[in-house]
């Protein structure tokens, strides 16, 4: 009698091998600002690249003011931004003024760059309805706060694109925790299967506040997950300002040419903590892993290249200080201008028509607001 044969039907190693092998990191700048890879240099001009590098300037100092803002007490809710302008600046300047960000709590420089007014941001910080109030013209939502939800809005959002025929992409983020959840998987599926035009962006810093990318996921890169619903999936340096830009440009091309939904994994960092609100990333991050990413700054990064090229020096970089500086006092003040929100604002904005059990409330709170 034939025994039964104890070996594999198929090389499971080498299946995982082969995936992984086909998501090779993209990079066009070295950590020493250099071009390393001349095929993939987008077709930006002189005055777009010091465009991109203002912002980037720009950017740094608000999070650097607003973490200020915040420990003064003038500011609510504050994720900082600082380690991630590459990803989040260089994926929306490759967007157009149609197009629709759906982003997550990290994503407010995006919002303002889109079009959202700083003041605004700002509310919206303090939890104020009238940061919610978005302008005519400005494609955007308000930043998500549940972890991967604008996953599923944003294939819902592209879907629509599509059907009416607009030549414009619906753009999310989320972050190396948000590809945990449901909502990440749901949104990718949809979108592949009909060829939504939207580009999902991972922000992967590696921590879910604290939970390092290791723990969360058995893949060698969070952009191979692409394949299970059937899209192209890739990998950029998030650092490398150039790389971003580049991949999101492409991914944009293709979804307004019907070819569908695109994932792109940044590889990035943040500076500081997860949140405000009491996070240390000295408990979860080593001094080595920090310092080691500090090497990689993307404005450092892009601040030699552009000086290589004679177009980048200390006074514009100074002028662009100054100019955020600026605005962040005048933003400020305009915020503080407006009234406080009251708990009559919240029941009323909430509700068309208010059920019976608000109706005395909102009474007895519109009568103590009257004194």
């Amino acid at each position: 009698m034939a025994t039964k044969s104890n070996q594999a039907k198929f090389d499971v190693k080498k299946q995982l091998e082969v995936v992984e092998e086909q998501f090779q990191t993209l990079q066009i700048l070295n950590e020493e600002g250099e071009i390393v890879n001349e095929a993939a240099m987008p077709d930006l001009t002189d005055e777009q690249l010091q465009e991109l590098m203002k912002r980037m300037v720009y950017t740094r100092i608000l999070d650097q003011r607003s973490i200020s803002l915040n420990r003064q007490g003038r500011l609510g809710f504050y994720a900082p931004t600082a380690g991630q302008e590459a990803s989040q600046l260089a994926s929306q300047y490759a967007l157009e003024k149609e197009d629709f960000i759906l982003p997550g709590y990290r994503d407010v420089p995006q919002l303002i760059w889109h079009g959202l007014p700083l003041y605004q941001a700002f509310l919206f910080s303090r939890g104020h309805f009238k940061g919610n109030q978005i302008p005519e013209g400005v494609n955007v939502i308000s930043p998500q706060i549940i972890i991967g939800a604008q996953y599923v809005q944003a294939a819902g959002v592209a879907l629509g694109m599509k059907k009416r025929g607009a030549k414009s992409v619906a753009v999310t983020y989320t972050g190396d925790g948000g590809t945990s959840q449901g909502d990440f998987y749901e949104g990718i599926n949809f979108a592949g299967a009909f060829k939504a035009p939207a580009i999902f962006i991972i922000q992967n810093n590696r921590f879910a506040i604290s939970t390092p990318v290791e723990k969360q996921s058995a893949v060698s890169s969070l952009a191979q997950k692409a394949v299970a619903a059937g899209i192209p999936g890739i990998q950029v340096d998030g650092m490398d300002a150039l790389a971003v830009y580049s991949a999101v440009k492409e991914a944009r091309e293709r979804a307004i040419n019907g070819e569908g939904p695109t994932l792109i994994e940044t590889l990035t960092y943040r500076y500081g903590p997860h949140t405000m609100a009491g996070d240390d990333p000295t408990r979860y991050r080593t001094s080595d892993l920090d310092n080691e990413w500090e090497l990689k700054d993307p404005l450092v990064r892009f601040r030699k290249f552009l000086e290589g090229k004679k177009l980048w020096n200390e006074e514009m970089e100074n002028k662009t200080i100054e100019q955020a500086k600026d605005d962040i006092k005048e933003a400020i003040k305009k915020a503080d201008a407006e009234p406080k929100q009251k708990v009559t604002d919240l029941i009323s904005n909430m509700y068309e028509e208010m059920p019976n059990n608000l109706v005395e409330q909102y009474e007895i709170y519109k009568e103590k607001e009257s004194k």
